[in-house]
Parts: structure tokens; sequence; C-alpha cells
């Protein structure tokens, strides 16, 4: 085996250990505080540890990991400020992804949204927030999906990402949002399916996510949340 080869199939085995380990932090198997112990995940792999342990630098320049001297490396604890950040810079970055995608965008594709939006409305009678967590993000995902930009495309998803692990659901706080939430996800597909002014669509995706921002600050921050800018 070549130096080549064998530096290539450390770095295969250490993304298996970076996509292994992260699927479990989004799926909140390995929650907030959770001990990452190099030598059992190693073994649970079939690797040796310096995989897992590049793995683990790479989750903790993500801000998912945090490694302490004489503890270890841990998932990161949930974090209110991070949370905010992030749904701010979502916001921001979903907004202009979807005003990029809307030209892109075809009667299937818009068919597609308004069906993910009817089972999100059939979910409000029995609400399961995480179940509605995850179809809000297979709507959104439709709409965005087709944006040019695969630079934007990654921030997009490397934030949804980072809220998987910040928050299972936002509406498992305020389930009232989600009711908000559908009937503003129709005005979008509207504006798209109208040919509305790109500007229009992405204000309009921007404010959607800042909303639901700003109705999680209000239930668990009040204070915090009259200086919130209307960005």
């Amino acid at each position: 085996m070549t130096a080549d080869t064998t530096a290539q199939s450390a770095q295969s085995k250490s993304q298996r250990a970076y996509h292994w380990i992260k699927e479990r932090i989004a799926g909140q198997e390995f929650t907030p505080g959770y001990r990452l112990v190099l030598g059992t995940i190693a073994a649970d792999l079939d690797m040796s540890v310096v995989p897992v342990r590049e793995a683990i630098r790479q989750l903790e320049a993500e801000g998912l990991v945090t490694f302490e001297r004489n503890v270890g490396a841990r998932v990161s604890m949930v974090d209110d400020s991070a949370y905010r950040y992030s749904m701010q810079a979502l916001s921001i970055l979903e907004g202009t992804a979807t005003a990029l995608a809307a030209r892109r965008l075809t009667a299937d594709d818009l068919r597609d949204a308004r069906r993910i939006n009817e089972l999100m409305i059939e979910t409000l009678e029995h609400f399961d927030p995480r179940a509605f967590t995850a179809l809000n993000q297979e709507f959104h995902s439709t709409l965005y999906s087709k944006c040019a930009n695969p630079r934007m495309l990654e921030l997009v998803n490397a934030e949804w990402g980072r809220l998987g692990h910040l928050r299972d659901s936002t509406f498992s706080f305020v389930p009232g949002r989600a009711q908000e939430s559908v009937r503003e996800h129709e005005n979008i597909v509207r504006l798209i399916e109208a040919g509305a002014p790109l500007g229009e669509i992405e204000k309009v995706a921007r404010r959607h996510r800042a909303a639901t921002l700003d109705a999680y600050m209000i239930h668990e921050h009040p204070d915090e949340a009259l200086g919130l800018p209307a960005f």
C-alpha cells in the first residue's frame, strides 16, 4: 500500500467516524454533556483511535463537541446564545437561498412543497413537534435546494445540522407558532408561483424564519426579547 493510499484510507475512516458520531448527536442518542470515549467509539467502528480523534476535532470546530483537558470530549451543552445566532444566520442564508432558487423551481416542485405543508397541517390536530420539525425542514429544502450557489447550500445545511443539536424542536417550546408557520409557508409558495421580485421572496422567507426565533425568545426570555432587532 502506498503512502497516498494509506492517507486516503485514514481520511475515509475519519469521515466515517465523523458522520457516525454526528448522526447520533443529531438523533439525540448522544445528548448534551454525553462523554465521547475515543476507545469505545473506535471499537464500535472497528478502527484505531486516530481517525476518531480527527473526527472529534472536526466536530469540535463545528461547535458540536467540546474538549477539556483531563476530562476529554463531550457533546456540547445547549446554549441559547448559539441557538439564537444559528437562527439569525439561517434566516438570512435560507432567505437568500430560497430567492436564488425561486426561478428554477418547477410546478412539480411547488406541488411537492404544498403537499408537505398539507402534511404539516394534518399534524396540528395531534401535534408532534419532532414530526412537524422534520416536515418543516423538508418543506424548506424543497424550496431552496435548487439554489445554484453550492457554498450557500453548504452554509444553510450546516446551520440546519447545528440547530438539530441545539434544539430537538423549537415548536416544543412554542407550539402555537406552528399554525402561523404553515400559513406563512403557503404565502411563500404563492409568491414564487406568481414570479414575485426576488427581493420580496427573500424578505418574506427571511422574516418567516426570524418570526420563529422571536416567538421562542418571547416565550423563554421575555426581557431579552424586548431588545431583539427586526432584521
